[in-house]
């Protein structure tokens, strides 16, 4: 009675630990998924009916521990969408009836008169038509160097306003303004992204069927239904359902020590089939901060001269420009004189009186409405150049030109040639900066498919058809206006070493090393993992496969295999963590 009671005891256990595992089998069988875990599911049914507990509770056991592992390493991020909203504009200022009032941004109409005040977001996209200030887009467009908002200037909703207020006519509502684009874009890309097979689940597609075609062989052989168990039990597919969780954990971990962040086990599965890399310009193939790249002096003046006046005046004011210029001259050893009487326009442009000359400082419209009769001379030195240009003139005629660039990052070449070498065929930069830019430094680094002028919509689409038409598709990038593409490339990647924020959230990677080669890291690590996971899955099949026969010729019952299923399992975790070391 007592022997009875014990096994009914084991019977009942492995009945409430078992359950789970069925009913998840169960379901994905009606909707239509066959996946490793059937014949687990099986072996345990089978042990049920047979009253063998102890080998059923084993796969219980292993089956149960490798889904523990599967969900450890396949951690998922749900905050993106809730920080972008936060994020955006909540509050208006509307004009009625030349009063002021304050309106949620969601009550605003087209047509609508708005003040937006120094240091406030753009509540919707719109057209300034009174104010002048600089306004920063780098959210929206990705583009460091602030806007210069003028009359007729157009402005995107989430864009920062400067120091100077503005005047604007709403042109969209707030929920179809970029920023809430934005919001949308990436809510639908991350609903729409198909959920990954497991590695364990394709293999199963054809080691199922034959697991139960050995069954039936044995059965119909020996007329036993032992040998049926025995042959389930040491083909649970504990190597499958382990080996890829415990290498992708290894290769997670290995990311991290290269200060790469790996959102999800399938992530790091996913990159490494990638073959086609899709680049932000700005703060991805740059290193996002302007740098002046040189300074043309009009005689009599020199290199010295030009920062020196330049300088003087630019120091008094804020604008990013500005900053950059005056770094450059103190980092090449330049003294500033004393400037009085200095005047800013925001965004435009400053002038003041260094000695007794006035030195004026800006764009060539500024330049234009103090000094008229320096525009001709400075025409000439800007000589078809895309690039931002700071003009300067002394007592109303040219001193010369200041230029500035976006210096590419010094890492880029070696990146790339990495990225062919591990599969990465084709290269693509998508920008919001102008189409010459974005051409003139795509084919300055070697990626001929380059295209500017893009909204973050824009981008969107561009890797959606990529995606759309087979493709394995790693996007990386750095800005907001990234964030939708990241989430709908195959994998998306955001270098987030200065703050990532929303781009961060909606990536799959992030890396938090200024460094594109940890990219290169990455993919490498990735392929190396999946390579360890395929080789651990074959050892484990190979070995339940050798078992298998002998189970079925009745060398090995049903408890002595799930224990030999155990040693099997034990080598094919120990191969598998080999992915967390550095390879050799």
């Amino acid at each position: 009675a007592t022997a009875e009671t014990g096994a009914l005891v084991w019977l009942v256990g492995l009945a409430l630990t078992g359950a789970t595992v069925v009913w998840q089998t169960v379901r994905g069988i009606l909707a239509g998924q066959w996946a490793a875990d059937v014949v687990a599911t099986l072996a345990i049914l089978t042990a049920l009916a047979l009253r063998q507990p102890l080998a059923g509770l084993i796969v219980v056991l292993m089956q149960t521990g490798g889904e523990a592992l599967e969900r450890y390493a396949a951690g998922r991020a749900s905050a993106a969408v809730h920080e972008l909203v936060e994020a955006a504009p909540h509050t208006a200022h509307r004009y009625h009836d030349r009063e002021l009032e304050d309106i949620p941004v969601d009550d605003i109409q087209i047509g609508d008169e708005l003040l937006v005040r120094p240091g406030e977001l753009v509540p919707c996209d719109g057209v300034a038509f009174k104010g002048r200030s600089q306004v920063d887009t780098s959210r929206i467009t990705g583009e460091p160097v602030p806007v210069n908002a003028a009359p007729g200037t157009t402005l995107l909703s989430g864009s920062l306003n400067g120091e100077g207020a503005i005047r604007m006519r709403a042109t969209a509502l707030a929920r179809e303004s970029q920023y809430a684009l934005i919001v949308e874009l990436v809510r639908t890309a991350q609903a729409s992204k198909a959920p990954l097979q497991r590695l364990a689940d394709r293999y199963a597609v054809w080691f199922t069927p034959l697991t139960l075609a050995a069954c039936l062989v044995a059965f119909a052989w020996s007329g036993e239904a032992q040998r049926i168990l025995a042959i389930l039990v040491v083909a649970t597919p504990c190597p499958l359902i382990l080996a890829t969780p415990v290498a992708i954990i290894g290769g997670v971990n290995r990311c991290a020590q290269q200060r790469v962040i790996v959102r999800s086990g399938g992530a790091l599965e996913q990159l490494s089939r990638v073959t086609i890399g899709v680049f932000d310009k700005t703060g991805t193939l740059t290193i996002g901060r302007p740098e002046v790249a040189r300074v043309v002096p009009v005689a009599p003046y020199t290199e010295h001269d030009v920062l020196r006046l330049a300088g003087a005046v630019e120091q008094q004011s804020s604008h990013l420009l500005a900053r950059t210029l005056v770094e450059a001259a103190k980092a090449r050893g330049v003294r500033f004189p004393e400037v009085h009487h200095v005047v800013e326009a925001p965004g435009s442009g400053v002038h003041g009186e260094v000695g007794r000359q006035r030195v004026t400082v800006g764009s060539l419209a500024y330049v234009g409405t103090t000094d008229p009769a320096a525009v001709i001379g400075f025409a000439a030195l800007q000589n078809g150049s895309d690039g931002v240009h700071a003009f300067v003139a002394v007592e109303g005629k040219p001193a010369g030109m200041v230029e500035y660039a976006d210096r590419i990052r010094p890492e880029l070449q070696s990146f790339l040639t990495r990225l062919r070498e591990l599969g990465v065929r084709r290269t693509i930069l998508l920008s919001g900066d102008i189409s010459a830019n974005a051409v003139a430094v795509g084919r300055a680094i070697g990626i001929r498919e380059a295209h500017g002028d893009l909204l973050p919509a824009d981008k969107v689409e561009l890797v959606r058809e990529l995606v759309e038409a087979g493709s394995q598709v790693l996007m990386v990038g750095d800005g907001t206006n990234d964030a939708p593409a990241l989430s709908t490339a195959t994998v998306g990647v955001a270098l987030a070493a200065h703050g990532g924020g929303i781009t961060a959230e909606a990536a799959d990677m992030v890396v938090l090393a200024d460094d594109l080669e940890r990219v290169a890291d990455a993919v490498a690590i990735s392929q190396r993992t999946l390579y360890i996971a395929r080789q651990s899955i074959w050892v484990g099949l190979g070995l339940s496969g050798l078992a298998m026969v002998l189970a079925g010729l009745g060398f090995i019952p049903p408890t002595l295999g799930a224990l030999l299923q155990e040693g099997i399992d034990v080598t094919v975790i120990l191969n598998a963590v080999r992915a967390s070391a550095s390879p050799a």
